[in-house]
């Protein structure tokens, strides 16, 4: 097992606060410059606002960010921020269009609902958790993606904890079945054995039978596409913490792992693990910020203290690269985001060495953890 440097939290939180405070800055900034817009990516540094965004699945990530910056400032105003672009999203509860509810709902309504314990805000996210629920495929049993009935995304691992979020809430085993079960299935088919990830797994819709392993992001159908593995990271042990099936923790694990084995100094990776190493390789950002999350989330609930200290050890060792010069927009004057060498979509040439809204949210959310632990 690849042996990490130990980075000493109490020497970082100064980093984690200024980032934090940073991140409060821009946010306000794209308010004021764009109001009631949804950033998805930028093009050279700026929000792209009528550009492909190949699905509708990020407006979450905005408000949830106002969400974290009043639990911890306890500033009125974020809140007011948080609840006006919130609201906008209710609708989107009963959208069969999409897989990434748990994206859109966890984050904002969810995060309403644990501050307030207001019922018409859990019932939004109970719906949600109902409506992502009829993507099930009986046959194959998976939720399938947005590309069509016989599609499964690894991407679905992040957006299956609202069907278990509404299990709990509503005591509906048949929502917590069909969690459960796609999680297994992804289990199966999608992770491999060393712990890496595919994309998308293809099923027969005829006999359930599952066809092949295959990508839309990664560089090949067989590659690691760094995104999607450290989606399968967190979205498992989420998985694990709401259904306490031992089996989704250890595939955690083995994710967490194998992103720790492949990646470099500095635990930030390149966009897919078995592109070529060009002269001017493509980083993305916005996995090292899933991974620093998740890997913290995970640290939380593996029950061996030497694990659970390499998890979070590992987490901070993003956190460290993330505030630097080479990653941070603070150093870089004129961009709209937080993170930099972010990687939306690389085959279709979107967001590609740019700031991504899921980066910014997921480096939001690590930081949060962070000084929350203090």
């Amino acid at each position: 097992m690849r042996a990490l440097n130990p980075v000493s939290r109490d020497a970082l939180l100064p980093k984690l606060r200024d980032a934090f405070d940073f991140a409060q800055q821009q946010v306000r900034a794209v308010v004021d410059a764009h109001p009631d817009y949804s950033p998805m990516y930028t093009v050279q540094g700026k929000w792209a606002q009528e550009k492909d965004l190949w699905t509708h699945w990020c407006e979450g990530f905005f408000p949830s960010q106002m969400w974290m910056f009043h639990d911890l400032t306890k500033d009125p105003k974020w809140r007011g921020l948080a609840e006006r672009y919130t609201v906008k999203l209710e609708s989107r509860k009963d959208d069969r269009n999409v897989h990434d509810l748990g994206f859109i709902f966890l984050n904002t309504y969810g995060r309403w609902y644990r501050l307030t314990r207001d019922r018409r805000l859990r019932d939004v996210v109970v719906q949600a958790g109902r409506t992502l629920a009829l993507r099930f495929k009986e046959k194959g049993a998976y939720l399938c993606s947005f590309i069509g009935p016989d599609s499964l995304f690894i991407d679905i691992m992040m957006n299956v904890p609202v069907i278990f979020w509404a299990a709990i809430e509503t005591g509906d085993d048949r929502l917590m079945s069909i969690a459960s079960r796609h999680c297994l299935t992804s289990r199966r088919y999608i992770v491999r054995g060393d712990g890496s990830t595919a994309h998308e797994g293809i099923f027969d819709l005829n006999t359930g039978e599952f066809l092949r392993q295959s990508t839309h992001q990664g560089y090949r159908s067989d590659s690691c596409w760094v995104r999607g593995l450290t989606w399968a990271l967190y979205g498992f042990a989420t998985s694990y913490r709401l259904s306490g099936d031992a089996r989704f923790l250890e595939t955690s694990q083995a994710c967490a792992d194998c992103y720790i084995a492949r990646c470099g100094e500095g635990l930030v990776p390149p966009w897919d693990f078995d592109a070529p190493e060009d002269p001017e390789r493509i980083w993305d950002s916005s996995a090292g910020a899933i991974a620093a999350s998740g890997l913290q989330e995970l640290a939380n609930l593996v029950p061996c203290p030497e694990k659970s200290r390499r998890y979070r050890n590992a987490a901070l060792t993003i956190l460290d690269s993330l505030t630097s010069e080479s990653f941070l927009a603070r150093y870089h004057p004129g961009q709209e985001g937080l993170l930099l060498h972010g990687v939306y979509h690389k085959n279709k040439g979107l967001g590609v060495d740019e700031s991504v809204a899921w980066g910014d949210h997921f480096f939001v959310e690590a930081i949060y953890r962070a000084l929350s632990a203090e």
